[in-house]
């Protein structure tokens, strides 16, 4: 059944077997208004459109970025922080 523009803004029931979509009956006020067939749901695609192929993983480097950004952290952070450096007034001068 096509939409029927004779429903649009009108509050209708559906009476359906949850096991068995193949029929649903469209009541409106209490009276039966046609049949209704379930829409299925897809990704849409462009008949033309190729289909999408995910890049292939880069070649690993031998490189551990972690180890390396985690040593540098440590180097960073082992000679602690000069608190008296960050002050404005000139106390932590020298």
């Amino acid at each position: 059944m096509r939409f029927n523009p004779m429903l649009t803004g009108t509050r209708v029931e559906l009476v359906f077997d949850p096991f068995d979509l193949s029929e649903i009956e469209v009541r409106a006020a209490g009276k039966p208004a046609g049949k209704a067939v379930p829409h299925r749901l897809g990704r849409h695609t462009h008949p033309k459109a190729s289909p999408e192929i995910p890049p292939q993983p880069a070649a690993p480097t031998g490189i551990d970025y972690l180890k390396v950004l985690d040593a540098t952290h440590q180097a960073d952070t082992a000679r602690g922080i000069n608190y008296a450096s960050l002050m404005d007034d000139g106390r932590g001068q020298g």
